[in-house]
């Protein structure tokens, strides 16, 4: 008969700590394009999780509708910002200054993962939906449309995404995210200059 309870006793207790324990009010993990694209304005304009206050002929104003939980880190004396809502990792400033896209940043994440920084090698270039994710409905760090965890210096920050249109006359493009004015619009590849900020999924 002990025997018998005993063994009942550990079948409960096995499921009881092997069941995860949801907390009230834990934010969903919600999960944003890793890979690269080649994007019309009309595909930037249709992308998830943004509200779009208004449609320009080069992008939108707008701002992110994801319920952020965001976190500083410091691994190996270099700050990184994890967001537990889209685990993704971000370098918590990022480049000192302004770079091309097509030369500049390349070599600028070359360079940061050939250095490590926070113990890791993956770093790359965010999408336009991971960062736009980054857009606040409202101005919070200065007079940046950011959240105030991170820095403040990089206010226009280049991604990977590559712009195309059917009017030749245009530019090669790339897509950037603008939080000084909280827009999303396509600039030259090859002569415009902005910041970066490096991302990496949070394992």
């Amino acid at each position: 008969m002990k025997k018998h309870l005993t063994t009942h006793i550990l079948i409960i207790l096995f499921i009881f700590f092997s069941t995860p324990i949801i907390q009230s009010g834990e934010v969903p993990r919600i999960n944003l394009r890793p890979y690269y694209k080649e994007l019309s304005v009309a595909q930037v304009q249709e992308i998830p999780n943004v509200e779009i206050r208004k449609k320009e002929k080069w992008g939108f104003h707008g701002h992110s509708t994801i319920d952020h939980d965001y976190y500083l880190k410091t691994i190996n004396d270099d700050k990184v910002v994890v967001d537990s809502a889209t685990g993704l990792m971000w370098h918590q400033s990022g480049s000192d200054k302004y770079v091309s896209w097509q030369e500049g940043a390349k070599k600028w994440i070359r360079k940061l993962n050939k250095e490590s920084y926070a113990g890791f090698h993956d770093w790359r270039l965010p999408t336009v939906e991971e960062a736009a994710s980054l857009l606040e409905a409202e101005k919070k760090n200065g007079n940046l449309y950011i959240d105030p965890v991170f820095d403040k210096k990089q206010w226009s920050i280049w991604t990977r995404d590559s712009h195309i249109s059917d009017d030749s006359l245009y530019l090669n493009g790339a897509w950037r995210v603008s939080f000084s004015d909280g827009i999303v619009s396509w600039g030259s590849n090859s002569l415009d200059i902005f910041y970066i900020r490096p991302v990496r999924l949070s394992k």
